[in-house]
Parts: structure tokens; sequence; C-alpha cells
């Protein structure tokens, strides 16, 4: 299951349409970065796993329209907590990648002088 929500761009995505609907080049714009294959993929299997919804406009050109589904909004609070997990354990994240790196992991060099 989670790798229908966790990947990339998923978080992303639902963050830039949270809002309002919007606009394939819209949200591409809003996700600077993401190629327009990676974006047409995602929103396919968000819609496919019923996170979003699309909607063809009667504009000319014909114009697409994706919006999130109540779905998709369930997702915001488990998303915030996440976020805000990851903004308050940061550094220490950094820090213990940093220690592992320049080989001061006591685990790590216990292990590997065996």
């Amino acid at each position: 299951m989670l790798d229908k929500i966790a990947d990339k761009w998923t978080i992303l995505i639902l963050i830039a349409i949270c809002p309002k609907p919007a606009r394939f080049n819209e949200i591409k714009r809003r996700l600077n970065g993401i190629t327009h294959k990676a974006l047409a993929d995602a929103l396919k299997r968000l819609e496919r796993n019923g996170f979003v919804t699309r909607t063809v406009l009667p504009t000319a050109p014909i114009g697409v329209e994706y919006a999130i589904t109540p779905l998709g909004h369930s997702l915001r609070q488990p998303f915030e907590a996440l976020c805000g997990w990851a903004l308050a354990h940061g550094r220490e994240i950094g820090e213990a990648g940093g220690r592992y790196d320049a080989g001061q992991n006591p685990a790590w060099r216990a292990q590997a002088s065996r």
C-alpha cells in the first residue's frame, strides 16, 4: 500500500492540487523539476487509486483539470505528521549520516573489525 502513496512525487502533487483543482501545466510549473512523463504517469496512478479526479474541460483547445478527492484529502493529516517528524528529527538524522559516512558509527566499526 505504501508504494501507492510514498513515491517521490505523490505527496507534492497532492499538495499542489489540494487548495484548488489545477491543469496539467499549472501542476508542472508548481513542481519545478518534474518531467512531463513523470507527472503524467503519477497523475494516472493517482487517478487509478482514487486520490485525484480528471475532468476534461470544454475549452479550445481541450483542457484537463485535476482535483483531489476526499480519499486524497484524508492523507493530509498523516502527511503533516510525517513532515513534522522529519522537521523535528532532520538534524539528528543528518548527524547520524555524517558519523556513519565518517566511519564513526560504533556498531558499524565493531562489526567491521570481526
